[in-house]
């Protein structure tokens, strides 16, 4: 099993090419970065992990200029988005986001997407959070057409286009590997789509097999966020089958982060090595 950190960079934290330079240096696979574009000031949606809104979800920084810097200072390193809120985005725009970010990694580019939870956020986008799985859909299917064909077009109830030429195309063919974030309907639509699956990490090692089942038999990959730096955790992870982990880095400044990452080493050695 292959052990990343994800994260939200923010403008108070360390910064995207110092953490990436730090996780290479000591072995990890890939660094995952969080997206919010804003958020309102209502505060209608509550914040899924309960309680108040944690002050970084205030202050990320976009994801792909961020992993951009990291790109540039780092030679192994995977980079991802843990998860683009992509029906908040322009689809061509993003097509283009991540064909250059793949160009300029050489190839290392991860797309994790996401269906995202904050309606009053994606209603600023102009998008109705009752139709955000449809339009997801359409999204990612009219990505692959921009990545994959010369002159592309895609016609839909969401998304629609004539025929177009949009470069680069991503290094990695067909395209990056797509990853979708959430639950169930995530791991749905991972198989349904021909996407791995991104849910977001149990609270106990006891907990693991129920969250798996939920791929109800669905050979996809799979990819777990947000993990504790336990022990047992990992171990069940790896036991079940996981491909791929990202450790939860809190946002931090510099020093406090490189001593996590000390500890983080410790805890994922036997992976890592």
């Amino acid at each position: 099993m292959k052990i990343g950190v994800g994260t939200f960079v923010t403008d108070e934290g360390i910064g995207s090419a110092k953490l990436a330079v730090a996780l290479e240096e000591r072995g990890f696979d890939a660094l995952f970065l969080a997206e919010h574009s804003h958020i309102p000031a209502s505060r209608q949606s509550p914040y899924p992990g309960g309680g108040e809104l944690p002050r970084m979800y205030y202050r990320a920084v976009d994801p792909f200029v961020a992993l951009a810097a990291a790109a540039a200072v780092t030679e192994r390193l995977l980079l991802g988005t843990g998860v683009t809120l992509l029906i908040q985005r322009d689809v061509i725009h993003t097509a283009k986001e991540v064909a250059t970010l793949d160009l300029i990694s050489g190839g290392r580019f991860v797309f994790g997407v996401g269906a995202g939870w904050n309606r009053e956020e994606m209603a600023d986008h102009g998008t109705d959070p009752r139709t955000r799985g449809a339009l997801l859909d359409e999204q990612l299917a009219a990505l692959r057409e921009i990545w994959t064909t010369d002159l592309a077009e895609f016609h839909g109830r969401f998304v629609d286009f004539d025929p177009m030429y949009a470069w680069p195309k991503p290094v990695q063919r067909p395209h990056p590997p797509i990853f979708i974030g959430g639950g169930p309907a995530a791991a749905r639509r991972a198989a349904r789509l021909g996407a791995g699956w991104f849910p977001t990490a149990v609270a106990s090692p006891a907990e693991v097999p129920a969250q798996l089942a939920q791929l109800e038999g669905a050979d996809v990959p799979v990819m777990v966020a947000g993990v504790a730096a336990d022990p047992a955790l990992l171990d069940a992870y790896a036991e079940a089958g996981v491909g791929r982990v990202s450790l939860m880095l809190p946002t931090l400044p510099e020093s406090e982060t490189l001593d996590m990452l000390d500890q983080f080493t410790k805890v994922a050695a036997r992976f890592t090595s």
